[in-house]
């Protein structure tokens, strides 16, 4: 039996789990109407490769990957395109994403669809058709896959079936139906990555979903692991953590330990990609909360969530819908949303079910927030920093190791939404970060305008110069027969009146005094001084790579 390692803090919420697993998989009807977003993933948005009017096929790609953190869409059924415009989409920010319209004509034909042995293929290519056919993470995070399989010869592949948020039970179905084909998926994830060890995690409150997937290992050498009840054990470190007792530092990545990790409906996604050639144009979804019938559906991606939940027959006290967990999830105020890769589950609330939150108190010091972080952080001493802007003191409490679980506001008796102060500061720093690198762009482009000006009045200084000096030359030549010493000496006064022009314009410029650097902090002085000595090794490279130009023509002349 293999030792765990467990990680620190957690919280023991109720699972919520068995409402939606008592009824199988069922395939959700095909909708009038699919809204496909072309930003269903972390990176670069999907291109439209499509024109409205057009009509596609169920399973062609709509959306082309732009770059190499992104991922393509694909038409989740035939019909015709509609629109290619902004639309509601479900996520934290409330921006609107641009988004496909498809209009289904009720026939879903097929792309001519073609398996792969992808042990015949090598690692490369086997990465760019996962990106081609759209797989992404399938747990939440939707991180594009084919960038994780990018690292080879790894120690350890670990499966994330422990889907420990309460009410989400789409993975827990979908290893109790289909643990065969998951393992055809690990299969392909370990070859593209040439893991020696398979370790699959399932907490030990899906006892059926363990025994599927038992059976199905057989003879493979995975391991299944089953782990306790706890959240978030099906977070990505605190996983890793438990299974192989190593931790992934702070700011790195599991791949820096020998160990990658992929979430159980992901590798199916890669079997139904590779063994059948189908794109990812569904996933399964729990529909549970304040509902007449709990279930799993197998959904297609783009439909509306407000014609999902129907499904579910939601009871008349419902008072909104999350969508994910009750820990992480998303509150949707727009029904019209569609459904994307990273949605797993639609919650369906009540007053009975999510009463309302008191008034948040002051913070009284109490550090269950500390004792209950999977994280090990600091989570009051964030929460002050993060109300008072202080994000270089949140940065050095390691703001960004936080995983935004929740546990945190979950034990909090002063009820204070700990993870939304998390989430601004995380936000806050981020376009602070994307501004200073503009007005860095901004500033190193109009600090080159100006050395290209002045570069080029050096240039033209010293071709009248050279004029000069080679006309002296020739004059002086021709009236004393002079050779070789009086091309030297026109090339020495060419190059005596480039330097000159070079000094006159450093001293020009060493005359300018900064303005407004008196009295600033240390930490404010030290980096101007260090974008002074940027600029001045920029300016200084480019001094001496057109002295050296000049020299050179001066010499060969």
């Amino acid at each position: 039996m293999r030792t765990l390692y467990p990680f620190h803090g957690g919280v023991h919420p109720a699972d919520h789990k068995s409402e939606s697993a008592q009824l199988g998989i069922a395939v959700a009807p095909l909708p009038q109407r699919l809204v496909v977003s072309l930003f269903q993933h972390r990176g670069s948005p999907a291109k439209p490769v499509v024109t409205i009017g057009e009509q596609v096929l169920k399973g062609q790609r709509i959306g082309a990957a732009e770059g190499m953190i992104s991922s393509s869409v694909h038409a989740p059924s035939s019909g015709r395109i509609t629109a290619i415009e902004l639309h509601p989409a479900p996520h934290h920010s409330g921006l609107p994403d641009l988004s496909i319209t498809l209009e289904t004509d009720g026939e879903e034909r097929w792309i001519e669809r073609q398996p792969m042995d992808y042990c015949a293929i090598d690692p490369s290519g086997l990465r760019q058709h996962l990106q081609d056919m759209g797989v992404v993470g399938l747990g939440g995070a939707a991180f594009p896959s084919h960038v994780k399989l990018n690292a080879n010869h790894l120690e350890t592949l670990v499966i994330n079936a422990a889907e420990c948020e309460p009410y989400i039970t789409c993975d827990d179905m979908l290893m109790r139906e289909r643990a065969a084909e998951v393992v055809q998926g690990i299969m392909i994830a370990q070859h593209a990555m040439g893991a020696r060890n398979v370790l699959i995690g399932i907490e030990d409150n899906k006892p059926l979903a363990i025994a599927s997937m038992q059976a199905a290992c057989q003879g493979t050498g995975m391991e299944v692991v089953v782990v306790p009840t706890l959240y978030p054990s099906g977070s990505t470190k605190q996983l890793i953590k438990l299974l192989t007792g190593k931790e992934v530092p702070s700011g790195g990545l599991p791949t820096q330990i020998g160990v990658q990790c992929f979430n159980v409906a992901t590798a199916y996604s890669m079997h139904r990609v590779a063994n059948h050639g189908e794109p990812v144009i569904s996933r399964l979804v729990t529909l549970t909360g304040n509902v007449e019938e709990a279930r799993n559906y197998e959904v297609l991606i783009g439909t509306p969530i407000g014609e999902l939940v129907k499904l579910a027959r939601p009871k008349a006290d419902t008072t909104g819908y999350i969508m994910g967990g009750p820990m992480m999830g998303l509150p949707l105020t727009d029904l019209s949303v569609p459904v994307v890769k990273a949605t797993n589950c639609i919650i369906a609330t009540s007053k009975a079910l999510f009463p309302p939150l008191p008034r948040a108190m002051p913070c009284i010091r109490c550090t269950r927030c500390a004792a209950a972080c999977p994280a090990d952080l600091q989570p009051q001493e964030l929460f002050w920093f993060a109300k008072s802007k202080n994000f270089e003191k949140a940065q050095e409490y390691k703001l960004f190791d936080c995983i935004e679980c929740g546990c945190c506001s979950y034990v909090c008796p002063s009820h204070i939404p700990l993870v939304q102060f998390y989430r601004f500061a995380k936000s806050e720093i981020s376009a602070q970060e994307k501004d200073r690198k503009a007005a860095d762009l901004a500033r190193e482009r109009h600090e080159f305008r100006e050395f290209r000006q002045e570069r080029e009045k050096l240039e033209k200084a010293a071709r009248h110069a050279a004029k000069a000096a080679e006309a002296a030359a020739r004059a002086a030549k021709t009236s004393e027969g002079g050779g070789d010493a009086d091309v030297d000496a026109a090339a020495a006064a060419k190059k005596a009146a480039i330097q000159a022009a070079i000094e006159r314009a450093k001293a020009k410029k060493a005359a300018v005094k900064p303005q407004n650097v008196d009295d600033l902090p240390p930490e404010a002085q030290a980096k101007i001084d260090e974008i002074d000595e940027r600029r001045a090794q920029a300016k200084e490279t480019a001094e001496q790579t057109v002295t050296a130009q000049n020299t050179d023509e001066g010499q060969s002349a």
